[in-house]
């Protein structure tokens, strides 16, 4: 197991030897800040006995809780944007997480989105966090939305990139069946996935790629068994809950909610953004132009700014 993480309220339960525990809190304070997304060491925090992959470091002087964030289809740690990561970072402090089986966490693949996300919320309260904002993309954002729901004590606002919600519109483009699976996806698989189609779009997508790749010692990558599990999941998410209100379940997301998609996501349509905007009571809707379903990988910039005023306003 890896070094036990800062956890805020440890300080208050011993105080016989309150200086060294003050101490080593600090100490995990400065190390956190001084990291950065290509730098931040892995961690694994145990639950139900499985061990749970984790990076944790950012600012953790603003008093923003921290940002907890849920991958795609098959992602871990190493999927996402360190020009996003870092940017989010300093305000807070972020926390990147492999679930159960996935790449560097031990476990089977869960089969369902409820017990990934039950999976999340036991780590968020393993590392000692009372609350946390959650941002999931795609799958993640499935996850992110059962997270809510299901625990909206640990949460107080949600960001839903590139995802929808249960029993929505699942017509992806025929293609993606194809690239999606692909043991072992190429530059040009992610650039017809994730980004828009035009020149500029293209060249975006590339240099995500390159930046994605910056980190040294990455992750494994996931196992066919993920992708067979996650497959699973997605299947039993497609489902109305109610046919004839198919998004009523939405409604009991009462935290502020920012949505983002592009005006193309190729993988979960970009209607099914318009439909969480519609039916999460405090939701706001950013669509972004000649993009896909990363829009916050192909307008990283814009999506700091807008990403940083919803969290801190």
């Amino acid at each position: 197991m890896g070094q036990t993480p800062f956890q805020p309220e440890i300080s208050s339960r011993n105080n016989n030897n309150g200086s060294h525990i003050n101490a080593y809190r600090y100490q995990q304070e400065d190390q956190n800040m001084n990291d950065t997304h290509l730098t931040a060491p892995t961690h694994f925090v145990e639950v139900d006995g499985d061990k749970f992959a984790y990076r944790r470091w950012g600012n953790s002087t603003t008093g923003q809780p921290p940002l907890f964030f849920l991958q795609h289809f098959r992602g871990g740690m190493d999927h996402w944007d360190p020009l996003m990561t870092d940017g989010l970072a300093a305000g807070r402090e972020v926390i990147l997480y492999n679930g159960r089986g996935i790449a560097s966490s031990s476990g089977k693949p869960r089969t369902r989105m409820e017990h990934m996300a039950d999976d999340a919320a036991a780590v968020i309260r393993a590392l000692g966090l009372r609350k946390v904002d959650v941002l999931g993309f795609s799958l993640g954002g499935f996850q992110a939305q059962d997270l809510t729901r299901r625990h909206p004590d640990l949460v107080r606002k949600l960001m839903l990139l590139g995802t929808g919600p249960r029993g929505g519109n699942p017509d992806s483009d025929p293609g993606v069946l194809e690239a999606a699976p692909r043991p072992v996806p190429t530059v040009e698989d992610f650039l017809f996935l994730f980004f828009g189609r035009s020149e500029a779009a293209q060249k975006a997508g590339r240099d995500f790629w390159t930046r994605r790749h910056q980190r040294a010692d990455q992750d494994p990558p996931s196992s066919p068994e993920v992708i067979q599990a996650q497959i699973e999941a997605n299947m039993y998410y497609l489902p109305k809950l109610d046919p004839k209100e198919p998004f009523a379940h939405l409604r009991e997301i009462k935290q502020p909610t920012f949505i983002l998609n592009g005006v193309n996501d190729v993988m979960v349509p970009t209607i099914n953004s318009w439909h969480m905007a519609q039916n999460i009571p405090n939701a706001q809707l950013f669509i972004y132009p000649d993009a896909g379903h990363a829009a916050q990988f192909q307008y990283p910039e814009r999506f700091l700014r807008h990403a940083i005023q919803f969290l801190e306003e």
